[in-house]
């Protein structure tokens, strides 16, 4: 079948279980030797073919045993309750990276790393993203926040970035730090660790420079 074309910009909050910063994000291995991750995207604009994404939300919960790149993993899509049956079909195949070129982004990067994907979820879906908080809910799944990591002595906000001219999920990222919690079928507590704050602007060929 033949690519359908898709654009996504819109905010993006990502917590893993790494420490600040993510060891991941500069091609070493992760902080306790495996991986685990709630993911939730807000859509400002964006369409998969000619159906429209405007004002939709979707995530997921992941976990791999060991560093993503070695595989054996399993994630949980969740899909906006508010989407049709048309948008909900356009939002899975751009989670399952059927339309995204190889390697090009980091939904097709770890799809191709998991071993399961659990059936798709829709549920409400909470999430407010501003510089670097957040405040990420999926009733029944997720109840997950970022903040600004803070100076160990004054307590003072510490604000740093991440830049990666040729990453396959952002150019540019705040820093943070997260707290998460999942139900379902992949259940993780993730305490005090990396998050990253993303304005997005991906596309089936990669992120738009």
């Amino acid at each position: 079948m033949a690519k359908t074309a898709w654009m996504l910009k819109g905010l993006n909050f990502s917590h893993c279980n790494c420490a600040y910063g993510c060891p991941c994000q500069f091609n070493a291995l992760p902080t306790h030797g495996n991986c685990q991750a709630v993911v939730g995207i807000a859509i400002e604009q964006g369409f998969h073919g000619k159906t429209a994404l405007d004002g939709l939300r979707f995530g997921g919960v992941f976990r791999w045993p060991g560093p993503i790149h070695e595989g054996h993993g399993e994630g949980l899509p969740i899909i906006d309750e508010r989407a049709t049956p048309a948008q909900r079909e356009a939002i899975l195949r751009i989670l399952g990276g059927q339309d995204s070129e190889p390697g090009a982004t980091f939904f097709q990067v770890y799809v191709s790393m998991l071993d399961k994907v659990h059936p798709p979820a829709f549920a409400p879906i909470e999430l407010d993203v501003d510089a670097r908080r957040a405040r990420f809910v999926i009733p029944g799944f997720i109840e997950a926040r970022g903040e600004p990591i803070r100076n160990p002595v004054t307590h003072a906000e510490h604000r740093a970035r991440i830049e990666l001219p040729e990453g396959f999920e952002y150019t540019k990222a705040e820093a943070g730090r997260g707290w998460a919690h999942t139900h379902g079928p992949i259940a993780l507590m993730l305490d005090d660790s990396h998050a990253h704050f993303v304005r997005m602007h991906i596309t089936g060929e990669g992120v738009v420079r």
